[in-house]
């Protein structure tokens, strides 16, 4: 079988999200300004919801000042920056020789001076490194991972630093997640088709066992009109995050109505 996996001629910009109600003016507003004040931005999805498309799209906010080193499975990333420096990995031959995982080449861009690191997806035991460029000074990070919700995500990222036989405990992992990730944004692909982002969620925090997580903005979907299209709402959770002096001290500040702004879709 051959699976091809097909962009179109001209990417989509981040006016194209909001044309085709993939989020709202606030919500672009928000990612933008978390970018360029250098959060660790998780993107979570399933399969074809679109993590890759996001993740291209909230890359386009990094300057092009900066040195980015971005590290796929398969090259789907399609930055526009000057200073790319691009690593893919390498199956091993039929002898089982030659392969080159992600895990090398996480361990090994964190040698090459970035100023900013994008995994087009983790995966695996690779997830440990990552986590720890994020924690060491390699703010501004952007990967993807298969999840159904930023709680599935942050359980998943639990599994895969495990997976790298590391002798760390529970508790530990968790504190190392909470103090790396800044924020999870979960995308969905609807039953007519369309892309949503459905949460927009703020790592706040260890309490007791459990890393604490607080919505910002949530899509709620209220049914199908006549033409079959999900109608719902975004609906901004009320709440500044708490990384908010962090973006006025990067010159980065929001308007309160950025938190309160509702937008329906789908009723017209």
């Amino acid at each position: 079988m051959l699976s091809i996996r097909r962009f179109g001629k001209t990417a989509l910009r981040p006016d194209d999200l909001i044309g085709n109600l993939t989020m709202t003016q606030e919500m672009l507003d928000l990612l933008r300004a978390s970018v360029l004040a250098r959060l660790n931005i998780v993107i979570s999805g399933g399969t074809g919801a679109g993590k890759t498309t996001l993740l291209n799209v909230l890359s386009e906010f990094i300057p092009e000042t900066e040195r980015i080193v971005t590290i796929e499975d398969t090259a789907e990333l399609r930055l526009h920056q000057v200073h790319v420096a691009r690593m893919e990995a390498r199956a091993p031959n039929i002898e089982g020789k030659g392969g080159i995982g992600i895990r090398n080449l996480v361990i090994n861009a964190l040698r090459m001076r970035p100023d900013r690191i994008v995994v087009g997806e983790v995966r695996g035991e690779e997830a440990i490194d990552m986590l720890q460029a994020m924690n060491t000074g390699h703010d501004g990070s952007l990967t993807t991972i298969h999840a159904n919700s930023p709680r599935d995500a942050l359980a998943r990222l639990e599994v895969m630093v495990g997976m790298a036989n590391s002798n760390i405990g529970s508790r530990a992992i968790r504190q190392q997640i909470s103090s790396a990730v800044n924020l999870f944004v979960q995308v969905a692909r609807m039953s007519d088709g369309s892309r949503r982002v459905t949460r927009i969620t703020e790592c706040v925090g260890v309490e007791g066992d459990t890393i604490s997580t607080q919505d910002l903005f949530v899509f709620e979907r209220t049914g199908l009109n006549r033409d079959g299209k999900v109608m719902g709402r975004f609906e901004p959770c009320g709440v500044r995050p708490r990384f908010y002096e962090q973006l006025e001290s990067a010159g980065f500040g929001l308007a309160p109505s950025t938190f309160e702004t509702t937008v329906e879709v789908g009723y017209s």
